[in-house]
């Protein structure tokens, strides 16, 4: 299970929201190329960024922003918010980025979804944020009656490289991880899946550890990070030592 730093941005600035609420924000960087070569010191082997700005407009508006992420560090990168277009994927894919997180557009535009797939097989993320089971749009200001389950069925037989499932209740609150949904959105699809909302420490990497399976492939951590609650190379060392005893145990 890989470990994911967040790096969230906002006017430039890496970031962290309470629950999605762009009035809740907390600056922890000026500078995100600078943020993201500190993960990678501290042993980041991929980072989660998200341009919030561009989940409202609609486009991207930190394009600069993580190109600089990329060139700084070397790491793979993953990046969701306002990708709405084929000449945004291929933009950047181009600049350098593993993967592009596909999230309104999984409601709202279903034939760029499938065609981004197939034409990128294994470079997109659908990026699923849900409130109470139901998914969340337009960076999460619009609610449907959609489940995670069954949008994410809607995509299981395209070349998908995994989902992204934020519990948008617990994202930036440090309240745990939402383990039991994860792992049910795993088993039902069949798809790997990252979790992502409300790390609130070791436990909470522990727990992913002891009931995820190999459904779960990472956990995507913010705030718990930035505020010292969770320490990156605690948490790698955690997942390097369940490694070690799942190949003893095949062994």
């Amino acid at each position: 299970m890989i470990i994911i730093p967040a790096i969230d941005l906002k006017d430039g600035r890496c970031v962290r929201l309470a629950q999605g609420d762009f009035q809740r924000v907390t600056v922890y960087g000026e500078d995100p190329a600078q943020v993201a070569r500190m993960w990678k010191n501290k042993g980041a082997s991929r980072l989660h960024l998200v341009d919030l700005d561009g989940s409202l407009a609609g486009e991207p508006r930190n394009g600069d922003a993580v190109a600089a992420v990329v060139k700084a560090t070397g790491l793979p990168v993953q990046v969701g918010g306002g990708i709405r277009s084929m000449d945004t994927i291929a933009s950047y894919l181009e600049a350098g980025v593993s993967w592009v997180i596909l999230g309104s557009a999984l409601l709202k535009n279903e034939s760029l979804v499938r065609d981004a797939c197939r034409r990128y097989p294994d470079r997109i993320i659908l990026g699923i944020d849900a409130r109470d089971g139901r998914v969340s749009v337009e960076g999460w200001t619009e609610q449907s009656d959609t489940t995670i389950v069954d949008l994410a069925d809607r995509y299981r037989q395209e070349a998908l490289h995994a989902i992204v499932y934020t519990d948008i209740h617990r994202d930036g609150m440090e309240h745990g991880v939402n383990v039991d949904a994860t792992r049910a959105l795993a088993e039902a699809t069949g798809l790997p899946v990252i979790a992502s909302g409300g790390v609130s420490g070791l436990r909470d990497i522990e727990r992913l550890l002891e009931s995820g399976g190999p459904g779960i492939l990472g956990v995507i951590v913010g705030r718990a990070l930035y505020t010292g609650a969770l320490s990156l190379e605690e948490a790698i060392a955690e997942t390097v030592k369940a490694d070690a005893a799942a190949a003893e145990k095949e062994g």
